[in-house]
Protein backbone atom coordinates (compact mmCIF):
# COMPACT_ATOMS: atom_id res chain seq x y z
CA UNK A 1 0.00 0.00 0.00
CA UNK A 2 1.38 3.38 -1.00
CA UNK A 3 1.04 6.12 1.60
CA UNK A 4 1.09 9.74 0.57
CA UNK A 5 2.18 12.18 3.25
CA UNK A 6 -0.31 15.00 2.87
CA UNK A 7 1.39 18.39 3.19
CA UNK A 8 -1.80 20.07 4.32
CA UNK A 9 -2.33 17.41 6.99
CA UNK A 10 1.25 17.75 8.21
CA UNK A 11 0.92 21.55 8.35
CA UNK A 12 -2.33 21.14 10.30
CA UNK A 13 -0.71 18.76 12.77
CA UNK A 14 2.34 21.01 13.13
CA UNK A 15 0.01 23.88 14.05
CA UNK A 16 -1.78 21.98 16.82
CA UNK A 17 -1.16 23.76 20.16
CA UNK A 18 0.25 20.61 21.78
CA UNK A 19 2.60 19.90 18.87
CA UNK A 20 3.76 23.52 18.75
CA UNK A 21 4.41 23.49 22.51
CA UNK A 22 6.34 20.22 22.26
CA UNK A 23 8.36 21.70 19.38
CA UNK A 24 9.43 24.54 21.68
CA UNK A 25 10.80 21.98 24.15
CA UNK A 26 12.43 20.06 21.29
CA UNK A 27 14.00 23.24 19.96
CA UNK A 28 15.42 24.07 23.40
CA UNK A 29 16.98 20.60 23.58
CA UNK A 30 18.34 20.65 20.03
CA UNK A 31 19.93 24.07 20.66
CA UNK A 32 22.39 22.43 23.08
CA UNK A 33 24.09 20.54 20.26
CA UNK A 34 26.86 20.01 19.44
CA UNK A 35 27.77 19.22 23.03
CA UNK A 36 31.31 20.27 23.91
CA UNK A 37 31.53 20.01 27.72
CA UNK A 38 32.63 16.63 29.07
CA UNK A 39 30.03 16.70 31.84
CA UNK A 40 27.20 17.32 29.40
CA UNK A 41 28.39 14.58 27.05
CA UNK A 42 28.59 12.17 29.99
CA UNK A 43 25.11 13.23 31.13
CA UNK A 44 23.76 12.64 27.63
CA UNK A 45 25.30 9.18 27.50
CA UNK A 46 23.67 8.35 30.84
CA UNK A 47 20.34 9.66 29.54
CA UNK A 48 20.62 7.38 26.48
CA UNK A 49 21.31 4.36 28.71
CA UNK A 50 18.39 5.24 30.96
CA UNK A 51 16.15 5.70 27.92
CA UNK A 52 16.88 2.16 26.76
CA UNK A 53 16.15 0.80 30.24
CA UNK A 54 12.83 2.66 30.34
CA UNK A 55 11.79 1.56 26.84
CA UNK A 56 12.67 -2.10 27.42
CA UNK A 57 10.94 -1.98 30.81
CA UNK A 58 7.72 -0.75 29.16
CA UNK A 59 7.97 -3.30 26.35
CA UNK A 60 8.52 -6.20 28.76
CA UNK A 61 5.51 -5.21 30.88
CA UNK A 62 3.32 -5.24 27.77
CA UNK A 63 4.79 -8.45 26.34
CA UNK A 64 4.47 -10.41 29.59
CA UNK A 65 1.50 -8.73 31.23
CA UNK A 66 3.46 -9.15 34.47
CA UNK A 67 4.84 -6.76 37.08
CA UNK A 68 8.25 -6.18 35.53
CA UNK A 69 10.14 -3.75 37.78
CA UNK A 70 12.61 -1.06 36.86
CA UNK A 71 15.38 -2.88 38.80
CA UNK A 72 14.62 -5.94 36.63
CA UNK A 73 15.18 -3.84 33.52
CA UNK A 74 18.34 -2.26 34.93
CA UNK A 75 19.87 -5.62 35.90
CA UNK A 76 19.26 -7.08 32.45
CA UNK A 77 20.58 -3.96 30.71
CA UNK A 78 23.73 -4.30 32.80
CA UNK A 79 24.21 -7.87 31.56
CA UNK A 80 22.23 -10.17 33.85
CA UNK A 81 20.74 -13.25 32.17
CA UNK A 82 18.96 -14.37 35.32
CA UNK A 83 17.73 -12.62 38.46
CA UNK A 84 17.40 -14.62 41.69
CA UNK A 85 13.79 -14.76 42.82
CA UNK A 86 12.39 -13.34 39.58
CA UNK A 87 10.57 -15.31 36.84
CA UNK A 88 12.91 -16.31 34.03
CA UNK A 89 10.21 -15.32 31.51
CA UNK A 90 10.62 -11.71 32.63
CA UNK A 91 14.40 -11.87 32.22
CA UNK A 92 14.11 -13.53 28.81
CA UNK A 93 11.61 -10.92 27.63
CA UNK A 94 13.84 -8.08 28.80
CA UNK A 95 16.77 -9.68 26.96
CA UNK A 96 14.60 -9.86 23.83
CA UNK A 97 13.53 -6.22 24.22
CA UNK A 98 17.16 -5.10 24.54
CA UNK A 99 18.07 -7.16 21.47
CA UNK A 100 15.30 -5.44 19.50
CA UNK A 101 16.35 -2.00 20.77
CA UNK A 102 19.99 -2.59 19.84
CA UNK A 103 18.93 -3.93 16.44
CA UNK A 104 16.98 -0.77 15.58
CA UNK A 105 19.67 1.57 16.96
CA UNK A 106 21.53 1.54 13.65
CA UNK A 107 18.54 2.42 11.51
CA UNK A 108 18.97 6.20 11.60
CA UNK A 109 22.34 5.78 9.87
CA UNK A 110 21.77 2.74 7.64
CA UNK A 111 18.12 3.14 6.68
CA UNK A 112 17.94 -0.65 6.30
CA UNK A 113 14.22 -1.55 6.34
CA UNK A 114 15.04 -5.15 7.21
CA UNK A 115 16.06 -4.00 10.70
CA UNK A 116 12.38 -3.38 11.49
CA UNK A 117 11.58 -7.02 10.83
CA UNK A 118 14.67 -8.20 12.69
CA UNK A 119 13.52 -6.18 15.70
CA UNK A 120 10.02 -7.62 15.40
CA UNK A 121 11.48 -11.12 15.35
CA UNK A 122 13.56 -10.37 18.44
CA UNK A 123 10.40 -9.25 20.24
CA UNK A 124 8.57 -12.39 19.17
CA UNK A 125 6.14 -10.42 16.98
CA UNK A 126 5.54 -12.61 13.95
CA UNK A 127 3.69 -10.40 11.48
CA UNK A 128 2.03 -12.49 8.80
CA UNK A 129 3.16 -12.06 5.19
CA UNK A 130 0.39 -9.56 4.37
CA UNK A 131 1.20 -7.30 7.32
CA UNK A 132 4.93 -7.57 6.70
CA UNK A 133 4.48 -6.64 3.04
CA UNK A 134 2.26 -3.69 3.98
CA UNK A 135 4.77 -2.44 6.56
CA UNK A 136 7.66 -2.76 4.12
CA UNK A 137 5.79 -0.99 1.32
CA UNK A 138 4.61 1.76 3.64
CA UNK A 139 8.11 2.41 4.99
CA UNK A 140 9.66 2.45 1.52
CA UNK A 141 6.96 4.76 0.17
CA UNK A 142 7.31 7.31 2.97
CA UNK A 143 11.11 7.43 3.28
CA UNK A 144 11.62 9.57 0.17
CA UNK A 145 8.69 11.76 1.18
CA UNK A 146 10.10 12.21 4.67
CA UNK A 147 13.38 13.35 3.15
CA UNK A 148 11.52 15.81 0.94
CA UNK A 149 9.17 17.09 3.67
CA UNK A 150 11.44 17.06 6.72
CA UNK A 151 14.93 16.89 5.26
CA UNK A 152 17.12 19.46 3.58
CA UNK A 153 17.06 22.90 5.13
CA UNK A 154 14.53 21.85 7.78
CA UNK A 155 16.81 19.09 9.06
CA UNK A 156 19.48 21.64 9.86
CA UNK A 157 17.09 24.02 11.62
CA UNK A 158 16.37 24.08 15.33
CA UNK A 159 13.68 26.73 14.98
CA UNK A 160 10.47 25.65 16.73
CA UNK A 161 8.38 25.98 13.56
CA UNK A 162 10.74 23.70 11.63
CA UNK A 163 10.97 21.25 14.53
CA UNK A 164 7.15 21.15 14.55
CA UNK A 165 7.06 20.21 10.84
CA UNK A 166 9.58 17.40 11.31
CA UNK A 167 7.77 16.16 14.41
CA UNK A 168 4.43 16.26 12.57
CA UNK A 169 5.94 14.34 9.65
CA UNK A 170 7.18 11.59 11.97
CA UNK A 171 3.76 11.49 13.64
CA UNK A 172 2.11 11.05 10.24
CA UNK A 173 4.39 8.10 9.47
CA UNK A 174 3.70 6.64 12.92
CA UNK A 175 -0.04 6.96 12.41
CA UNK A 176 0.11 5.31 8.96
CA UNK A 177 2.09 2.34 10.24
CA UNK A 178 -0.04 1.92 13.36
CA UNK A 179 -3.06 1.77 11.05
CA UNK A 180 -1.32 -0.99 9.08
CA UNK A 181 -0.59 -3.25 12.04
CA UNK A 182 -3.27 -2.45 14.62
CA UNK A 183 -6.06 -4.07 12.64
CA UNK A 184 -4.20 -7.38 12.54
CA UNK A 185 -3.61 -8.08 16.24
CA UNK A 186 -5.82 -11.17 16.17
CA UNK A 187 -3.98 -12.75 13.23
CA UNK A 188 -0.42 -11.93 14.18
CA UNK A 189 1.49 -14.69 15.92
CA UNK A 190 3.28 -13.88 19.15
CA UNK A 191 6.12 -16.33 19.51
CA UNK A 192 8.42 -14.68 22.07
CA UNK A 193 9.41 -16.02 25.49
CA UNK A 194 6.32 -14.64 27.23
CA UNK A 195 3.49 -15.78 24.96
CA UNK A 196 2.91 -18.61 22.53
CA UNK A 197 0.44 -16.99 20.14
CA UNK A 198 -2.24 -14.33 19.90
CA UNK A 199 -4.83 -16.67 21.43
CA UNK A 200 -2.85 -16.51 24.69
CA UNK A 201 -3.42 -12.76 24.94
CA UNK A 202 -6.84 -12.23 26.48
CA UNK A 203 -6.62 -8.45 26.57
CA UNK A 204 -7.32 -7.11 23.08
CA UNK A 205 -5.66 -3.76 23.85
CA UNK A 206 -2.49 -5.50 24.99
CA UNK A 207 -2.55 -7.73 21.92
CA UNK A 208 -2.75 -4.63 19.74
CA UNK A 209 -0.03 -2.94 21.77
CA UNK A 210 2.28 -5.93 21.30
CA UNK A 211 2.11 -5.84 17.50
CA UNK A 212 2.82 -2.09 17.50
CA UNK A 213 6.04 -2.30 19.53
CA UNK A 214 8.37 -2.72 16.51
CA UNK A 215 6.67 0.31 14.93
CA UNK A 216 7.35 2.43 18.02
CA UNK A 217 11.03 1.45 17.84
CA UNK A 218 11.17 2.30 14.14
CA UNK A 219 9.49 5.69 14.56
CA UNK A 220 11.93 6.63 17.32
CA UNK A 221 14.79 5.98 14.91
CA UNK A 222 12.96 7.85 12.16
CA UNK A 223 12.76 10.84 14.49
CA UNK A 224 16.51 10.66 14.98
CA UNK A 225 16.90 10.52 11.20
CA UNK A 226 14.78 13.70 10.98
CA UNK A 227 16.82 15.45 13.71
CA UNK A 228 14.01 15.01 16.24
CA UNK A 229 14.94 13.59 19.67
CA UNK A 230 13.71 10.15 20.67
CA UNK A 231 10.88 9.74 23.16
CA UNK A 232 9.72 7.05 25.60
CA UNK A 233 6.20 5.89 26.41
CA UNK A 234 5.47 3.84 29.51
CA UNK A 235 3.48 0.63 29.13
CA UNK A 236 0.38 2.41 30.41
CA UNK A 237 0.86 5.26 27.94
CA UNK A 238 1.24 2.80 25.06
CA UNK A 239 -2.04 1.16 26.07
CA UNK A 240 -3.70 4.57 26.38
CA UNK A 241 -2.44 5.47 22.90
CA UNK A 242 -4.03 2.29 21.54
CA UNK A 243 -7.30 3.17 23.30
CA UNK A 244 -7.21 6.77 22.07
CA UNK A 245 -6.71 5.64 18.50
CA UNK A 246 -9.44 3.00 18.80
CA UNK A 247 -11.93 5.66 19.86
CA UNK A 248 -10.97 7.70 16.79
CA UNK A 249 -11.23 4.72 14.43
CA UNK A 250 -12.86 5.63 11.14
CA UNK A 251 -12.23 9.30 11.84
CA UNK A 252 -9.00 11.22 12.33
CA UNK A 253 -6.50 8.88 13.97
CA UNK A 254 -3.61 11.18 13.04
CA UNK A 255 -4.95 14.05 15.12
CA UNK A 256 -5.75 11.67 17.98
CA UNK A 257 -2.24 10.23 17.82
CA UNK A 258 -0.61 13.67 17.66
CA UNK A 259 -2.65 15.15 20.48
CA UNK A 260 -1.84 12.21 22.74
CA UNK A 261 1.88 11.90 21.98
CA UNK A 262 2.77 15.62 21.75
CA UNK A 263 2.64 16.51 25.48
CA UNK A 264 4.50 13.30 26.34
CA UNK A 265 7.20 14.19 23.81
CA UNK A 266 7.46 17.73 25.17
CA UNK A 267 7.89 16.43 28.72
CA UNK A 268 10.49 13.90 27.56
CA UNK A 269 12.51 16.55 25.72
CA UNK A 270 12.39 18.86 28.73
CA UNK A 271 13.64 15.99 30.89
CA UNK A 272 16.39 15.21 28.37
CA UNK A 273 17.56 18.84 28.40
CA UNK A 274 17.49 19.00 32.20
CA UNK A 275 19.47 15.74 32.38
CA UNK A 276 22.11 17.03 29.96
CA UNK A 277 22.51 20.29 31.90
CA UNK A 278 22.52 18.63 35.33
CA UNK A 279 25.46 19.72 37.47
CA UNK A 280 26.00 17.75 40.71
CA UNK A 281 27.70 20.65 42.51
CA UNK A 282 24.90 23.07 41.65
CA UNK A 283 22.30 20.46 42.55
CA UNK A 284 23.96 19.91 45.96
CA UNK A 285 24.08 23.67 46.57
CA UNK A 286 20.44 24.11 45.58
CA UNK A 287 19.38 21.20 47.80
CA UNK A 288 21.25 22.74 50.76
CA UNK A 289 19.59 26.12 50.18
CA UNK A 290 16.15 24.48 50.01
CA UNK A 291 16.83 22.55 53.23
CA UNK A 292 17.84 25.76 55.00
CA UNK A 293 14.72 27.50 53.71
CA UNK A 294 12.48 24.66 54.93
CA UNK A 295 14.19 24.67 58.33
CA UNK A 296 13.65 28.42 58.70
CA UNK A 297 10.00 28.10 57.69
CA UNK A 298 9.49 25.21 60.14
CA UNK A 299 11.14 27.17 62.94
CA UNK A 300 9.06 30.24 62.18
CA UNK A 301 5.88 28.15 62.18
CA UNK A 302 6.83 26.52 65.49
CA UNK A 303 7.04 29.87 67.27
CA UNK A 304 4.31 31.64 65.32
CA UNK A 305 1.91 31.39 68.31
CA UNK A 306 4.27 33.37 70.57
CA UNK A 307 3.31 37.03 70.73
CA UNK A 308 5.99 39.59 70.02
CA UNK A 309 7.48 41.49 72.97
CA UNK A 310 8.03 45.08 71.85
CA UNK A 311 10.93 45.39 74.28
CA UNK A 312 12.65 42.20 73.13
CA UNK A 313 15.69 42.32 70.89
CA UNK A 314 14.99 41.10 67.32
CA UNK A 315 16.62 37.78 66.49
CA UNK A 316 17.28 36.83 62.89
CA UNK A 317 16.08 33.28 62.15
Amino acid sequence: MTIELNREAIARIAALPGVAEAAEAGSALISLWPLTEAMQMDNDAKYAENLQVRVTHAFARILTGQDVTMPDAEFVYEGADEIPGRPQSIVDTLLAANDAYDTMAGYSESGDVQLIFDAAEALGVDWDSHVEAAVRETVVSVEAQVEAEAGGRLAASGEPADVAVRFATALAVCDALLNVVSGHAETVGLVGPAVADAADVADEARATAIVTLPILLYVNELREQCSIPRICLTDQQILELIDTRAKAAGADTLTATAEYIAPLAGAEWTKHRDDVLWNPDEAKKKAKEEDEKRNKEALAAKFAHIKDDPGKETVEL
